[in-house]
């Protein structure tokens, strides 16, 4: 019996870089360049930097960011992420500046807003009165704290009675520990949950290894359509509700 449904966030219920024409009918740079001009700014007020040398120090660490996110299943802090880069950079910056700038990469998402993706809230308002719902999703720079005030803002935290946030629970997915955080949250096992997401190897393989049942959204990422292993796929979030129910129907 399915009792619960988990959501990934980015290009499940968020859709990913969506702000990123906001920023430029703004005049702001992209999110990958203002996060480099940051540090750069930063440090070249205390001490004067090349912006290439610091670009570089920045790409190596979100290198070595992908490695541990892919191959350990951790996906750093926006505080860690910055400490490889003035590490490589042998730099330091003052501490209220330092703040700032972990602050700013952290807000970037909430200050400019990605759009959910269509037809999301409707999904979640029909499936909520007959499942409890929950979001496993991995904090790539927004930590679970912003990506809360996300759905806050954009009137979708009301559907959700669990989080697992890879910046909270230490790990990202596939790894067991974030759905185990869910299931323990809602009070359910995690063969009675499905998950929703557009990765078949973190949102797809990784829950049915765990025993759950697990849906494939590709209304905005497809690239795993065709070689997917999910019980079902979601082309269009208004076709989620009935998919879901038909998988409780066949458990």
């Amino acid at each position: 019996m399915i009792k619960a449904v988990s959501f990934d966030l980015w290009d499940t219920v968020i859709h990913d870089d969506s702000d990123e024409p906001k920023r430029a009918a703004q005049g702001l740079r992209s999110k990958k360049e203002e996060r480099r001009h940051l540090v750069w700014e930063a440090l070249n007020k205390v001490a004067p930097i090349d912006y290439e040398t610091v670009r570089l120090a920045y790409d190596v660490s979100e290198a070595a960011f992908n490695h541990v996110w892919h191959d350990q299943h951790v996906t750093w802090t926006v505080t860690e992420r910055i400490d490889v880069v003035l590490n490589g950079l042998g730099r330091t910056l003052p501490q209220e500046t330092y703040r700032e700038v972990i602050r700013a990469h952290e807000d970037m998402e909430i200050t400019v807003m990605p759009d959910p993706i269509e037809g999301i809230a409707e999904a979640l308002d029909d499936l909520s009165k007959r499942y409890k719902l929950c979001v496993v999703s991995d904090a790539i720079v927004s930590p679970g704290r912003c990506l809360r005030q996300w759905l806050e803002l954009n009137g979708l935290k009301k559907y959700f009675s669990g989080y697992a946030f890879s910046d909270e629970v230490g790990y990202s997915k596939p790894h067991r520990d974030m759905f185990a955080s869910v299931a323990q949250q809602l009070s359910v096992n995690m063969d009675e949950m499905v998950h929703v997401g557009d990765r078949d190897h973190n949102d797809i393989k990784g829950p049915q290894e765990l025993g759950m049942k697990a849906i494939l959204f590709t209304g905005t990422r497809d690239n795993d359509k065709a070689t997917t292993s999910a019980n079902a796929i979601c082309e269009d979030h208004k076709e989620l509700p009935a998919i879901v129910d038909g998988l409780a129907q066949d458990s």
